[in-house]
Parts: structure tokens; C-alpha cells; sequence
């Protein structure tokens, strides 16, 4: 009956790729499998399973960050810090690429959600770029992986649904992630420098005839529309990292904060908050019924001894603790080519932890690398999740070869990254130590 359990994982991907919804899925095989095993008792472990999941304090946080990041986008806060970074790029070699990018890291420190981000830059960012004839590639790889930064730049969706399910502090992980999120974005900044600077063609400068603001006029700008919403995030992870606030206390005062902002503005208007809390509504019940969903599946897998059976069977391989670190990090990411990012957290981290914990590896550290191979096969072809979001924004002149040549030197540096902090864990592990003092 233990072995029974594995089965669990072959049937699941063969209903998803019938195109069954992911939720009833995990649900449907979650009943099957645990009925056999467990008969009508399996009832009591999954009412356990929906009060451990609507009484997750953790999890509040969830809607009120992407109630946060909605009205930024809603009320029109998002195009003025657009151009708030734009004017200060523009003249660099790729400018408005690593415009785009400095954008898309202050849009995924206030969203948190992924597809939002490289959404709302994209829009902003996609027409700009074609009317100074940049590289129809380098337009994609840099809208797809600065979008994806969302993943790897607190305060994001997926850390507050993987903290709960590792068992690891949801603070820890916002904090480990910073270096990495950080040193990734730096080097997509450095690669589209470098590309445009050795090949002007792929990323003209802005021309001297076009009107450029005066410093006044810069600063000016800075302080009005970058330096509030700057604050705004600084208040959010600020008050997490100094241990002031919990998540979910500062996800609602970024979520207040920002309707305050759209007042001070001027764009605070019925409609406005209308569409943000219907979207918050939509994604926030999205995101839960797959978590709950998820979380009902791992329950039945966990009990039927499907845990123990897997740590037996690697036991059994004889592989060393690092070729079986790298062995669960390959799974992930071809995991990444057919199901979304919650589901490959909800299917595999659980099962993942205790064995990681087991062979000596820090649980944070662990879960950093996850987010950064996640975050690649958010990336990849053929399915590329991040490819299909720039479609359904991108002009008919952007083609699908475009787009898929545009994203590999992302995918190269993302791999990059991810051997860096895998060869130095204290890019993960230092600032928690010296933030939190353990």
C-alpha cells in the first residue's frame, strides 16, 4: 500500500495533460487515492486540511499584496514610476532595457505576483522599445525575465504559499532572497549594457533631438512619482526585516499604503478600487483553491507513508547528498515545462524537505534555489509560462521565434545564479543571520 502512494504523481500528470483544471485535479486523486488507502476516514483528514488552510494567519497576506500591486497598476502609479526610472536610463548603452528592469524590480517588490509584473511593464515598456527599434529578441528576453524577478524579489506570492508548506519562516526566506533577487537583476542589467554597447544596433540611444528633462525637472519627477511608492516598499519589507511587523501586517499596510498613494494622486476613484478588488477577488481564490487543493493531496501522500517510501528508495540509490540536491532541482524544473508554480511547490516541496533536511542541507537555503529553478522554467521552452503572458501583450511584429531566442542568455544567467549561491550558501544565509541574529 505504501508503493501505492507513488502512483499518485503519474496519474496526476496524466490528468493535467488531458487540460483538467489543476485544482480539481489534486483534488480528484487526493479522494481516489485516499480512499483506498484510508476508506471514509479520508473525510476527517481533509476537513483538517481546509481549517489548517483558512486558519493560516500567514496566508491573509496573500490578497492583501496583490490588493497592493492591482491598485498600483489600476490607478496609474506604475506608468508614472516608469517614467520616473526612464528619465534617469535613457542615455546609457540599452537604456530602456535597463530601465525596464530597474521597473520590473520595484513592480515585484510591490506586487508580489507573478504575470503581473512583466504584464504591467510590458505594456509600458513594449511600445517604447519598438519605436527606438530594438532587438525584437532583446525586447522579449528582457520583458520575460524582469517580469519573472517576481518570484525572487520579496515580497513574493509564491514565498508566503512556500513557507507554510517547508515548515520555514516566511521572514527568513524574504530576507534570504534579497542578495540573490538582487545579484540576478544585476546581471541582467550588465548583459543588456554589454550586449547594446558591443552591438548599438540591438539597443539604439535615445537621439540628442529628443527632448530630455533638465535636473530640476528629473528630480523633480523623482521626488513626486518614484520616491513615494520607493517609501511605500521600504515601509513593507522594512518593517519585516527589522522584525516590526509580521507578513501579513506588512502586506496590509503596503495594501493601505497604496490606496493612499492613489489618493494623493488623484486617481482614487470607484472604479479604480471596483477593479482592484474584483482582481484581488479572482487571483487571491485562484491561488487558495489550488493551495487547498494541493495541500489535500500532500496529506494523502504524507499518510499513505508516500514520504518514507521515497527516502528509502533514494537511500536505496546510494547518491551522494549533493548529486541528490541536484536530482530534486531537475525535477523541479522539467516540472516547470507542464504545471504552474504553486502546484510544483504543493506536489513537491513537501515530499522534498524532510529528505533535504535529512542529508544536512539548510531548509532556507534549499527553498531559495526552488524559487531561482522555478523561476527558470518559468522561462524555458516549450511551455515557458513567461512566453505566453508577452504574447497576450506583445504586437503581431514580436514573433514567437523572437521570443524564444530572446529569453535563453536570461536562462543562461539565471542558471549562473543559481550555481552561485548553490557554491556560496551565504549569499542565502548571512543577511537572516545578521537581520534576525541566528
Amino acid at each position: 500500500m505504501e508503493y501505492l502512494a507513488l502512483w499518485m504523481f503519474p496519474v496526476l500528470l496524466l490528468i493535467l495533460l488531458t487540460g483538467f483544471p489543476i485544482a480539481f485535479s489534486l483534488m480528484g486523486v487526493a479522494t481516489i487515492f485516499g480512499y483506498i488507502t484510508f476508506g471514509d476516514t479520508v473525510i476527517y483528514q481533509f476537513i483538517d486540511k481546509i481549517d489548517e488552510v483558512a486558519g493560516n494567519f500567514v496566508l491573509a497576506a496573500v490578497p492583501l499584496f496583490v490588493f497592493m500591486g492591482t491598485m498600483l497598476e489600476k490607478s496609474g502609479i506604475a506608468e508614472r514610476l516608469f517614467e520616473a526610472v526612464h528619465i534617469w536610463t535613457r542615455r546609457l548603452p540599452g537604456g530602456l532595457g535597463v530601465g525596464t528592469i530597474f521597473m520590473c524590480v520595484i513592480f515585484a517588490a510591490s506586487t508580489g505576483v507573478i504575470g503581473a509584473t512583466e504584464t504591467v511593464v510590458g505594456l509600458l515598456a513594449i511600445p517604447v522599445m519598438m519605436k527606438h527599434s530594438y532587438n525584437k529578441g532583446l525586447i522579449s528576453g528582457t520583458i520575460c525575465a524582469g517580469g519573472s524577478l517576481g518570484t525572487i524579489i520579496p515580497p513574493s506570492v509564491v514565498v508566503i504559499i512556500m513557507g507554510p508548506i517547508a515548515d520555514v519562516s516566511v521572514g527568513d526566506l524574504f530576507i534570504g532572497m534579497i542578495i540573490p533577487g538582487l545579484t540576478m537583476a544585476t546581471l541582467y542589467v550588465v548583459y543588456i549594457m554589454g550586449r547594446c554597447y558591443l552591438r548599438p544596433q540591438d539597443g539604439s540611444l535615445v537621439t540628442e533631438d529628443e527632448y530630455l528633462p533638465t535636473l530640476g525637472e528629473r528630480l523633480w519627477i523623482t521626488l513626486t512619482a518614484f520616491l513615494p511608492a520607493a517609501l511605500m516598499i521600504f515601509a513593507v519589507l522594512g518593517s519585516i526585516m527589522l522584525g516590526l511587523a509580521s507578513p501579513t501586517e506588512a502586506a496590509a499596510m503596503g495594501a493601505f499604503g497604496s490606496v493612499i498613494l492613489a489618493a494623493v494622486y488623484r486617481t482614487l476613484t470607484w472604479t479604480t478600487l471596483r477593479l482592484a478588488l474584483l482582481n484581488t477577488v479572482k487571483v487571491t481564490s485562484m491561488i487558495l483553491m489550488i493551495l487547498l487543493a494541493g495541500s489535500m493531496f500532500s496529506g494523502v501522500f504524507v499518510g499513505a507513508g508516500g514520504t518514507r517510501v521515497t527516502t528509502d528508495l533514494i537511500a536505496a540509490s546510494d547518491l551522494s547528498p549533493w548529486a541528490t540536491l541536484a536530482v530534486f532541482l531537475i525535477i523541479v524544473f522539467i516540472a516547470g515545462f507542464a504545471l504552474e508554480w504553486i502546484s510544483i511547490l504543493l506536489i513537491f516541496l513537501p515530499v522534498f524537505i524532510p529528505i533535504v533536511t535529512q542529508l544536512g542541507f539548510d531548509p532556507v537555503w534549499f527553498c531559495i534555489l526552488f524559487l531561482i529553478v522555478i523561476q527558470t522554467s518559468y522561462l524555458s521552452p516549450p511551455m515557458a509560462p513567461a512566453i505566453f503572458y508577452l504574447r497576450g501583450i506583445a504586437p503581431p511584429e514580436i514573433t514567437m521565434p523572437d521570443m524564444f531566442k530572446g529569453v535563453v542568455p536570461f536562462i543562461i544567467l539565471q542558471l549562473f545564479t543559481l550555481a552561485l549561491v548553490m557554491a556560496f550558501p551565504q549569499m542565502v544565509l548571512w543577511l537572516p543571520e545578521k537581520v534576525l541574529g541566528f
